[in-house]
């Protein structure tokens, strides 16, 4: 379900899960954890985390989506990403939808191929994501393009997501190794320090009553008539028909 390499000082992590377009279950948010973990420690100065197949991520596994430990499984994966101490570009060389787009918002970097494809359809299936998922989204990709993606579950092509910010780089997954390589040369302790400050400036920590209020409105999705209708439509293949409660 993960392949790592190590391209001299590149840690190269790649979801395999190409039959299921690489959707994130338990295991898999595990395994990708403890990856990044494990390519830190062996000594790489940059991560490149890419998609086999011909998606980077479709999204969470939906047999799985519904369930606490799921949710636990994924922040605890998306968080190790986002406080590893080197760089972690995101080669996004297809769909990230959902979870991959969590994924994608996760890595310092994206670099995005012609195919990749951005979006939260959250609202259409009842589902919710946390609030640092959509304080990061409007911090990388703007206000605005937050709004569309999240209220309107707009979705975003390779040419939108580089023009609103939310990609760096155009290119393919030897674009993105080409590019950590050359961050993987830089002072570590000079780069560990500088995303460390990026990261608690540009998202500092929420007042415990705001974090407070945030959580609970988080749950209360989870908990909602809603969320049971989404998981009944999708058991019985129709559209949901939410009544806001």
């Amino acid at each position: 379900m993960i392949e790592k390499t190590l391209h001299d000082r590149v840690g190269v992590i790649t979801l395999d899960r190409p039959e299921k377009r690489n959707a994130l279950d338990i295991e898999l948010c595990h395994r990708l954890r403890e990856a990044v973990g494990s390519a830190v420690a062996g000594g790489a100065r940059a991560l490149v985390i890419t998609g086999n197949g011909t998606s980077f991520c479709s999204g969470a596994d939906l047999g799985e989506v519904y369930t606490a430990d799921f949710r636990d499984a994924l922040y605890a994966m998306l968080h190790a990403v986002t406080d590893a101490p080197v760089p972690v570009v995101a080669a996004i060389n297809g769909p990230a939808i959902g979870a991959g787009t969590q994924l994608a918002l996760a890595a310092d970097l994206r670099v995005a191929a012609p195919t990749a494809l951005f979006g939260v359809p959250t609202a259409k299936i009842g589902l919710a994501v946390d609030p640092w998922t959509i304080r990061r989204l409007a911090l990388l990709a703007g206000n605005g393009t937050a709004r569309a993606v999240l209220l309107a579950c707009e979705q975003l092509d390779a040419e939108r997501a580089r023009e609103c910010g939310l990609v760096e780089r155009a290119g393919e997954v030897a674009d993105a190794l080409a590019w950590a390589a050359e961050m993987a040369e830089l002072a570590p302790l000079t780069v560990a320090y500088s995303k460390r400050v990026l990261n608690e400036v540009f998202e500092p920590e929420l007042s415990p009553a705001e974090a407070k209020e945030l959580d609970a409105a988080f749950e209360g999705c989870w908990a909602s008539d809603d969320f049971a209708e989404g998981r009944r439509a999708r058991a019985e293949k129709r559209a949901p028909r939410f009544e806001g409660r």
